[in-house]
């Protein structure tokens, strides 16, 4: 039986059918459906964890347990768990354990291009690269056996077009397998200086058996045609090249890390001009340039940046591209913005207002730097605001009670918290505000420890971000609903006058969750309207300016109101709209 999969639903379905029983990850664009594909599938147990380096960690613990298990995260996600990667490497599995980084070019939903092949080499661990939906399933599953035979974890590096793109996936049924024995090795698993450096040749021996497996592999093949010119590629550059060049000589490199690099000696030879194809850095180039394998091209005609596509590739071999249908008209740049009703909009029109410094975090929040809110000044990584926050206050201490970090409550959990501790313990005057919209709102609505649900939505004691934020020694904690901007104005002021540490929750739902009702409409008296377009400040999508007069568009208003509360002239309410 075949089925149109996404390439993450494939990678899920790899899962399932490999046997696995144990899935721990956080979500991350484009990585976050695996693991709620994933938890359809009763066999599986699936979780989220409170960040990615906890996830590893647990999927590690399974591991080592006899089963099979799981971790997914996006680019920079493999940073948070880069600690226990690269120990893991050390003591090796028991059951088989994958770990699959989706990398994001041209930064789609991300803050950098970072390229994960970096860390299967720094940390000594085999990588595969799938192209398709079919190869991801199949990958995944090769990816276990690997792990076992070689005892290591292996990576498994998708890209958001092979994550979000969709094709045909031969479904096979689940092969079980009972757990592995767990027998006491504390030479294997206990990473002291005395055994650890033991592990090291392990690694080195493994690495060497895994460079000759890569020789012998299917995963890595060549496909002969015209030897004029033979390119080198992986993942989805792999499609691109076969659609741009399909007469061409191509050797399709499945299994990056390491790198077979004897057959591409060989293919090398069989080509007239050989060119190294791959989106972001020059990985597999260097590696031919390093074995003294001839390379006519590479990052010279490609590029670091961003993604590839048929016709850049054409392009950048100097083809003249096939013709293509245009339309007349352009299509309308789309920018992303805060939805209407937003919780967040009247934080960041409020943090403007005031002018005040604003350090920011990873989430839809990030948007409050785009105009016209303007609010924030830097965003870097998940938990930096906080940390940040402390460190240019020490730093400017003049600037305390001008100066906050903003941050959502599943980023909190995920990383805030440890910089508030920080605060905390060497008491600079900070204050931050917590964004808590019930949710983890960015990635598309998944459950964290402070929402009461697990991932299979089963119940559970949430997190109290009060007596948390209390409990590591912040003794100014305040709940204020953002939607009432005089009285988070007033919070703000107070807070931030304060001579001690301090955390101002802002506490409203995301309008986009089911259980969320929105408001009858609001509409604009044009009578009373003076056209000063104050309540265009706000930069809501529902708000729009046309002959003179503020207009509300029904089909997005949601009722939050906020324009009512700019208005000086009372021109907003119920009634009928424009």
């Amino acid at each position: 039986m075949k089925k149109l999969l996404l390439g993450n639903e494939a990678v899920a379905r790899g899962l399932y059918e490999a046997g696995v029983t144990f899935i721990s990850s956080y979500p991350g664009t484009p990585s976050t459906e695996i693991t709620e594909c994933a938890a359809a599938y009763d066999e599986m147990y699936a979780e989220w964890a409170p960040n990615e380096k906890v996830a590893l960690e647990a999927a590690l613990g399974a591991s080592v347990a006899g089963a099979r298990s799981f971790a997914a995260m996006k680019h920079v996600g493999l940073n948070v768990a880069a600690d226990p990667l690269f120990t893991a490497a050390y003591t090796g599995v028991n059951g088989g354990l994958v770990v699959c980084v989706a990398d994001d070019p041209a930064m789609h939903s991300s803050q950098n291009e970072q390229d994960s092949r970096h860390y299967a080499r720094a940390a000594k661990l085999p990588m595969l690269e799938p192209s398709d939906s079919g190869e991801c399933r199949d990958f995944t599953r090769l990816a276990y056996e690997i792990s076992e035979a070689f005892d290591t974890p292996v990576l498994l590096r998708t890209c958001t077009r092979v994550a979000h793109a969709q094709s045909l996936v031969e479904l096979k049924a689940r092969e079980e397998r009972p757990l592995r024995e767990y027998k006491k090795d504390p030479a294997k698993y206990v990473m002291n200086p005395g055994y650890g450096f033991r592990r090291h040749g392990v690694v080195e021996a493994r690495l060497k058996a895994l460079a000759e497996y890569s020789e012998s592999s299917p995963l890595n093949f060549e496909e002969m045609g015209d030897a004029a010119v033979g390119f080198v590629c992986a993942g989805s550059v792999y499609e691109y090249v076969r659609e741009a060049f399909p007469n061409a000589s191509v050797f399709k490199v499945g299994m990056s890390f390491p790198m077979p690099i004897e057959k591409l000696r060989a293919f090398a030879a069989k080509v007239e001009r050989l060119y190294v194809v791959e989106e972001l850095d020059g990985v597999m180039e260097t590696e031919l340039r390093a074995a003294g394998i001839r390379v006519d091209g590479g990052k010279d005609r490609f590029g670091c940046i961003g993604e590839l596509s048929q016709k850049k590739i054409e392009a950048a071999m100097g083809e003249k591209m096939p013709e293509t249908e245009t339309f007349d008209e352009p299509v309308p740049p789309r920018p992303p913005v805060m939805c209407a009703g937003c919780p967040h909009r009247g934080v960041f029109f409020t943090l403007n207002k005031l002018k005040l410094t604003v350090l920011g975090d990873i989430g839809c929040y990030t948007l409050g730097a785009s105009e016209p809110l303007s609010a924030i000044d830097t965003t870097v990584c998940m938990g930096a605001s906080v940390s940040m926050l402390h460190g240019f206050l020490k730093t400017r201490p003049e600037n305390a009670g001008k100066t906050v970090a903003v941050i959502g409550d599943s980023t909190f959990l995920h990383s805030g918290v440890t910089g508030l501790i920080n605060i905390a313990y060497n008491r600079s005057v900070s204050t931050v505000l917590i964004l808590d919209n019930s949710i983890t709102g960015m990635t598309g609505h998944q459950q964290n420890p402070a929402t009461g649900f697990t991932l299979k939505m089963e119940a559970v004691p949430p997190v109290s971000l009060e007596k948390l934020c209390e409990a590591v020694g912040i003794r100014r904690v305040r709940v204020v609903d953002p939607g009432d901007l005089k009285a988070l104005e007033t919070a703000l002021r107070e807070e931030t006058a304060a001579d001690e540490p301090s955390v101002i929750i802002c506490r409203k739902p995301c309008m986009l969750l089911k259980y969320v009702k929105p408001k009858k409409p609001l509409a604009v008296d044009e009578d009373k309207c003076r056209g000063c377009r104050g309540c265009m400040r706000l930069g809501c999508p529902a708000l729009r300016f046309e002959g003179g007069k503020a207009r509300i568009d029904a089909t997005q208003c949601v009722g939050c109101s906020l324009c009512a509360q700019l208005c000086a002239f009372g021109a907003i309410g119920e009634g009928e709209n424009a």
